[in-house]
């Protein structure tokens, strides 16, 4: 059957029974090695686990087919697969990056990328025209990658990605867009005209808080995606076939997950949208800017990702973070349970996040439970 919709694709996931068996829950394989033929060749197929591990191929197909892709890798972490798409490039290509971006991406694309010969330049990507800005960041010099992040942590400003497409294509550059946030359940970067699509599978994909992993998809089989596949056989940056399993199992239920938390999130953000006490950032409110841009691309919901401005600054903010009792105070998001984070705090002084600024995870808690536990926090 074609044209499955994704709800089917993950429920049945990996979508035949596992030969020769019939299992319906796909096996685990743990080798590292595979035998040669007499003739040295593979007569399996496989060479070696560190890149051929069979655990990898059902997760691998499934994203794929979720994103419309070509082909797909897994990646021991998020951070993985997202430097693997830097370090694939050469010393002296440059990357136009958002300002506002997931940190740890940041720090490293400034700090080591730049040392690997990098030359990295941001771009105001919560400016009043985003894509404006990303189009006088790439000027008239040579571009080799854009980067994007949409919805972007931890502000969740949005981007439109086919007019970013058409920016970075014109100046000669690919397009990378991690979608963490908006997942292939809310937005398919790949049909929105990005070349890549990088996904720290830690998170929603997976959803439980028990797996590090991440992922890339491409939009061709190309000589760049066979460069990122020597970079992930040669750098060693592979998940266990324990993990891969459980990704997959996590990846199953991704779109009941995924819906869950959107409609609370929304739930929540409407609460307190005219509350004086904070300011609510979050991409499914008519009010927020670039609301229209995420009604446009996302399609189904705006995700579980939002974030609290207290009135009052740091002191404040950290008042009502310490007096949270559902929420928990912990780095990640996408999983089940209800997270809540002073970004600026672990961002250190290089942070861009405002001090003010409250980072909330929404997972699968009543949405009443949830809205009662920021009411008393804020009281």
């Amino acid at each position: 059957m074609d044209s499955l919709k994704p709800e089917t694709l993950l429920a049945q996931a990996p979508g035949h029974p596992a030969a020769p068996y019939g299992e319906i829950v796909p096996p685990i394989h743990v080798a590292t090695t595979y035998e040669r033929g007499t003739d040295l060749g593979y007569p399996g197929g496989r060479v070696y686990g560190r890149d051929g591990n069979p655990s990898f191929t059902a997760a691998e197909g499934l994203l794929t087919q979720l994103e419309g892709g070509a082909a797909s890798m897994l990646f021991a972490s998020g951070m993985a697969a997202a430097t693997a798409v830097f370090q694939a490039l050469d010393p002296g290509d440059r990357v136009v990056v958002p300002r506002v971006m997931y940190w740890a991406l940041r720090h490293w694309l400034v700090t080591e990328g730049e040392r690997r010969g990098l030359k990295v330049t941001l771009f105001d990507n919560l400016a009043a025209d985003p894509v404006a800005a990303l189009a006088e960041a790439t000027g008239t010099r040579p571009v080799k990658l854009v980067w994007l992040e949409t919805p972007a942590n931890p502000t969740w400003d949005v981007i439109d990605i086919a007019a970013a497409a058409k920016v970075a294509h014109a100046a000669g550059a690919l397009l990378a867009v991690d979608s963490t946030v908006a997942t292939p359940i809310l937005c398919r970067p790949l049909a929105l005209g990005a070349d890549l699509v990088m996904h720290a599978a830690t998170k929603y994909l997976n959803g439980h808080s028990d797996v590090l992993a991440g992922t890339l998809t491409t939009a061709r089989d190309d000589d760049f995606w066979a460069r990122l596949k020597v970079q992930r056989a040669l750098g060693g940056g592979i998940m266990g076939p324990f993990e891969a399993w459980l990704l997959l199992r996590g990846m199953r239920t991704l779109s009941l997950r995924v819906g869950r938390a959107s409609t609370t999130a929304m739930a929540i953000a409407r609460h307190f949208q005219s509350d004086p006490r904070v300011a609510v950032l979050y991409p499914g409110l008519p009010s927020f800017p670039g609301h229209e841009v995420a009604a446009r691309q996302m399609v189904g919901g705006f995700s579980g990702m939002m974030s609290l401005r207290v009135n009052g600054g740091r002191d404040r903010a950290l008042r009502m973070h310490g007096r949270l009792k559902l929420f928990r105070r912990a780095t990640s998001l996408g999983g089940v349970e209800s997270l809540v984070e002073h970004r600026a705090s672990i961002e250190g002084p290089t942070s861009p996040c405002p001090d003010d600024l409250l980072r909330m995870s929404i997972g699968l808690e009543d949405a009443g439970d949830l809205i009662a536990d920021l009411e008393q926090a804020l009281a």
